[in-house]
């Protein structure tokens, strides 16, 4: 898509605010190309004054709960701030305060997939390294213990038998992350091997992916995938780990039953993520369908026009831009009615 005088005549910027220095070339590329007003907004080294004037028409928040894996963790509650201080000057903040605080909590996304009635790998969040045995023994075997603040699988580790995981606890190396909370959860084996993620854009069902695994990996981001099913090599993104072809991972376009996009947007709703991609799997002993990992980080698909046949960046920024105008619009009626009288 050309460029466009609507696209520009933004009287603020759209701010994207990113910690990751890589990810995000895709969604710039699509603004550019439509000649939007628009500014990058470095979350790794970031200040602002409270009182001071808005200086953007929307910002979009891209921040990472992994930032603390690139030594960048000390902007992950400092994002939490900086977001309310947004939302209380007026600023349109998209995947706002209500998104990043469930982003950062995998028990508040436990307790909310609770609340709507969805059925998740049960889990029991403890506090101290003293009560994993405990929360293990009401769970059973297998299981993973995880960081309740994480991201790309960082701090998962799986165990199949009590031995292991005392073993673990003594040796004190259970990560319970960055808020020292942690999660003793049930471990699903995917039936086929396949794990099913939705993207939501404006909250709105996007596409869907299956991603086939080899079971080595709880890093299922989709941008990282580079191979599809038919065996095609796909072009990442960039920033896609080096090792990413080693992950064993494979990705094809989805269309889920009516009822799972009807929960994704529930889930999305609830947590106020906006951009985002929820994960579930068929557990293979069971035959229950679990929902398990809520996102408000998305990278999309690598090779999205080969894999789900267009480009989801470019309806990104589009919603970008019509959401920066409406809230532009929104907060001038005042000057406008008396310019009328």
């Amino acid at each position: 898509m050309a460029g466009n005088s609507t696209a520009g005549s933004l009287k603020k910027p759209i701010a994207i605010y990113y910690e990751q220095q890589s990810w995000f070339v895709p969604l710039f590329n699509q603004l550019d190309a439509r000649g939007a007003n628009w500014l990058r907004v470095d979350a790794r080294n970031h200040q602002y004054d409270p009182g001071a004037p808005t200086e953007y028409s929307l910002l979009f928040n891209r921040m990472s709960p992994s930032a603390w894996q690139r030594g960048n963790g000390h902007g992950i509650f400092y994002t939490l701030n900086y977001l309310k201080h947004l939302e209380e000057k007026g600023v349109r903040v998209v995947n706002g305060s209500r998104a990043f605080a469930h982003e950062i909590s995998k028990a508040i996304q436990l307790s909310n997939l609770d609340s709507l009635g969805l059925d998740y790998p049960k889990a029991r969040v403890i506090n101290q390294l003293s009560q994993v045995m405990g929360a293990a023994e009401t769970i059973g075997y297998p299981l993973v213990v995880k960081p309740n603040i994480g991201g790309s699988g960082a701090g998962i580790e799986r165990f199949d038998s009590p031995d292991q995981l005392k073993k673990a606890v003594e040796e004190n190396r259970l990560s319970f992350g960055m808020d020292q909370t942690a999660l003793v959860q049930e471990c699903f084996t995917p039936r086929d091997g396949i794990i099913t993620r939705v993207e939501v854009l404006g909250g709105k069902y996007l596409y869907a992916i299956r991603i086939r695994t080899s079971g080595k990996t709880y890093n299922l981001c989709p941008g990282d995938i580079c191979q599809s099913t038919a065996g095609e090599e796909l072009e990442r993104r960039p920033g896609c780990p080096v090792d990413a072809v080693k992950n064993g991972l494979a990705v094809e376009a989805y269309e889920p039953p009516r009822e799972v996009i009807s929960a994704v947007e529930r889930i999305m709703r609830l947590a106020g993520v906006e951009v985002g991609g929820v994960e579930y799997v068929i557990d293979d002993a069971t035959g229950r369908l679990l929902y398990y990992d809520v996102n408000a980080l998305s990278n999309f698909v690598a090779d999205p026009e080969r894999i789900i046949g267009f480009n989801p960046y470019g309806r990104l920024a589009d919603f970008l831009i019509a959401e920066a105008h409406a809230n532009e619009q929104k907060s001038t009626p005042s000057s406008l009615a008396g310019a009328a009288r």
